[in-house]
């Protein structure tokens, strides 16, 4: 079960949720309460441990200012949150190992998740990054292929149930687990990401559970 904690703003969040146990920390360029400039995000991506994923969010922007932002902050993935055409996705994956397209469930780009060019679909609720849950059976209408990262509204009280139900590939949290816009409450954090890892499928757990190394770069 891949779990991404999303929102990061300091390097103590980052660290903390690392030690916890997430796979990857998000760090959000697109306009937010949560967003941090690239030199700060450098800051904190070159303390974590190399087999972490870290994850520039970015919306409806220019692929070569994603590249630019990616390469000043020293990050591995980048995150499309936006309106992003297939070609505007293909264009970043050229020149980034790792990239995860956004989809809102109900949508055409959702129906053509497995068009984008990347095996790594995050599904969230309209707007993005609104911490609001979206319905869930929607889930069901997504084309097989992907592997799909689950968001949206998700929080220590209903992730497991979340998983339980949908068995996403992983999950990804940013307001759920914080105790303020842009600081994360540990508790929360803890308490989220050992409950996905209950709840996960028999086949998303174990050794073979990630097929990526992420510190293969």
């Amino acid at each position: 079960m891949f779990v991404k904690i999303c929102g990061i703003t300091n390097e103590d969040d980052a660290l903390f949720a690392v030690a916890m146990g997430a796979d990857a920390v998000g760090f959000i360029f697109a306009p937010s309460t949560r967003q941090v400039p690239a030199s700060q995000v450098y800051d904190i991506t070159r303390r974590l441990p190399p087999e972490i994923l870290t994850v520039g969010v970015f919306r409806d922007e220019h692929p070569d200012r994603v590249i630019d932002t990616m390469d000043r902050a020293g990050l591995k993935a980048a995150q499309l949150h936006g309106h992003e055409t297939p070609g505007m996705v293909a264009d970043v994956a050229e020149r980034v190992r790792w990239v995860i397209k956004t989809v809102v469930p109900g949508t055409p780009d959702a129906a053509r998740a497995d068009q984008f060019g990347t095996d790594l679909i995050l599904v969230d609720s309209p707007g993005g990054g609104s911490g609001k849950l979206w319905d869930w059976a929607l889930f069901n209408d997504l084309p097989e292929g992907p592997r799909y990262i689950l968001a949206g509204g998700l929080d220590p009280t209903n992730v497991g149930d979340a998983v339980s139900r949908l068995a996403p590939w992983g999950v990804d949290v940013a307001s759920g687990v914080e105790r303020s816009p842009g600081r994360k409450d540990a508790i929360k954090v803890k308490q989220f990401i050992e409950r996905a890892r209950v709840a996960a499928p028999e086949q998303h757990i174990g050794p073979d559970e990630l097929p990526y190394d992420w510190a293969d770069e």
